[in-house]
């Protein structure tokens, strides 16, 4: 983990700068039944696409808010990484994508028994938005929406 006395001037003046905000404890929900049964999907803030797919806009003020679809039987390795952010160390996403997601390791988890199966699509998001707004407005309610016709029961979060 980068200590932020490591990090550039530049993003030490961001982090000072950043209007943080903070955000009361959501409600937990428990599973309605063992993840064993379950069908689990992943969401990456890594900036990842398939081959051919539209990069994310790294030049967009505020932050791309948008997202790309995953297919589950994507080859994780051969994912792009777009990710615009030099806040954080690029070298483990580049060295294993799966870094950013573990779609690799659900299958495994999948083939083992651990969790029910593999959710068909996954989404890659854009890490590093400020202007979040527009990505709550917007893009979460898309994304609610894939994955609720996925018939998703657990979403795993991995943040970058």
């Amino acid at each position: 983990m980068v200590r932020v006395r490591d990090l550039k001037f530049s993003l030490r003046a961001f982090a000072r700068a950043y209007p943080w905000r903070r955000i009361d404890p959501i409600p937990v929900t428990h599973l309605a039944q063992p993840i064993a049964c379950c069908r689990v999907g992943l969401v990456s803030t890594a900036g990842l696409v398939v081959p051919g797919d539209v990069p994310f806009d790294a030049g967009r003020r505020g932050g791309d808010f948008s997202c790309r679809v995953i297919p589950a039987d994507s080859e994780v390795r051969m994912l792009e990484e777009h990710h615009r952010s030099d806040a954080f160390d690029h070298a483990g996403i580049a060295a294993d994508r799966n870094m950013g997601l573990p779609l690799d390791r659900l299958h495994d988890m999948a083939a083992a028994g651990d969790l029910g199966e593999v959710a068909p699509r996954h989404v890659s998001l854009m890490g590093s938005i400020t202007a979040r707004g527009r990505l709550v407005r917007h893009t979460l309610p898309v994304v609610a929406d894939l994955f609720i016709e996925d018939r998703v029961d657990v979403v795993l979060l991995v943040p970058v």
